[in-house]
């Protein structure tokens, strides 16, 4: 074994705003040396206040990890150093020597052509590159960049240093290696990256409009408040899903289940929106209703049904102790009263 230790990864995250510092001090905490490269043409003051603000937002960050116990605030200082912020004039620079960059401009096409002309005119040629955007699609912008084959899309979700999950989206022409690559990069600072197809919405922004829509609708129809709908879903849906994934929980509790529920609130509510897609019905006619029947979206050939409940109400178990809902069992009125000497 050599006795020198292997080079970090270097990251570029182009474009200063909230999503390259969130990536910045992700990458930061995790060890990477990481350059905030702003690309906008701007006076020196500008730059030079932007710089200070990027910087000063990203210790803040930080300081709040520390006093939460993340970390020792000490190593503050450490972390923050491998932050270094690129300007205009330095972005050249910053970008000619990153192994992978980040591209986080402004959620307009204009501003991604030019960000990505600026990065094929000075990354290296075999530099992964990859969009953090939420509004356009990889295949879209595929066609901006100078080596496509190394470049695919990185949704994070805000706030970056925090939300362990990344949304990777390749295009066609997109090498596999390429795709390997930065799963292993985000893998290595703790992040859980899942594959999807170019789709809009992704995976989580499309679940969470039809739900976030839907709160909004209730309060709206005076179903609930927003207080008593936010307490639902933090101590029922959220709580529940932090546990387990929804399509796993079809199959936990059974896709027929979802299958006559959505029947019903189609017909009560009038609404066929709540009508289940074709997929759910079909899983009905073979009998793929999910973990008592040994198949349903996830195949459970070779699972031990009851270590599999029981692991899931650890994990349930769990959480009530985080939120401090995790009680011991009552006494009965014989125990309390003659525990305190007290009469029956």
């Amino acid at each position: 074994m050599s006795g020198f230790a292997r080079r970090r990864d270097r990251i570029a995250a182009l474009g200063a705003g909230r999503m390259g510092r969130g990536i910045a001090t992700a990458f930061a905490y995790a060890g990477h040396e990481v350059r905030l490269v702003d690309v906008k043409p701007r006076a020196s003051a500008a730059a030079e206040a932007l710089r200070g603000e990027a910087i000063a937002e990203i210790d803040a960050s930080l300081a709040a990890m520390a006093a939460w116990g993340a970390f020792d605030d000490s190593l503050r200082p450490r972390v923050l150093q491998r932050v270094g912020f690129a300007a205009r004039d330095e972005a050249a620079a910053a970008l000619a020597d990153a192994d992978f960059v980040f591209e986080g401009v402004p959620e307009v096409i204009d501003a991604k052509r030019e960000a990505f002309a600026f990065v094929g005119a000075h990354a290296r040629p075999d530099a992964v590159v990859a969009s953090t955007t939420s509004t356009f699609l990889v295949t879209q912008l595929a066609g901006f960049v100078e080596r496509p084959e190394r470049f695919l899309n990185a949704h994070w979700l805000n706030p970056a240093h925090v939300i362990p999950l990344v949304e990777l989206s390749a295009h066609d022409g997109t090498s596999p290696g390429a795709s390997r690559s930065l799963h292993a990069l985000l893998e290595s600072i703790g992040k859980v990256p899942v594959h999807c197809r170019a789709a809009p919405g992704y995976i989580v922004p499309r679940l969470q409009s039809l739900i976030m829509n839907e709160a909004a609708r209730m309060i709206e129809q005076g179903v609930a408040s927003a207080e008593e709908i936010d307490r639902a879903t933090r101590y029922g849906l959220g709580f529940r899903f932090a546990n387990m994934g929804v399509v796993e929980f079809i199959d936990y509790g059974g896709n027929d289940i979802l299958y006559y529920a959505s029947r019903y609130l189609a017909q009560a509510l009038g609404d066929e929106r709540y009508a289940s897609p074709p997929i759910v019905d079909r899983h009905m006619r073979e009998g793929r209703n999910g973990l008592r029947d040994g198949k349903g979206f996830h195949d459970f050939d070779g699972i031990d049904p009851a270590r599999y409940r029981s692991e899931t109400l650890g994990r349930m178990l769990g959480m009530l102790s985080h939120v401090g809902l995790l009680r011991a069992p009552a006494a009965d009125e014989f125990d309390r009263s003659t525990s305190t000497g007290g009469a029956p």
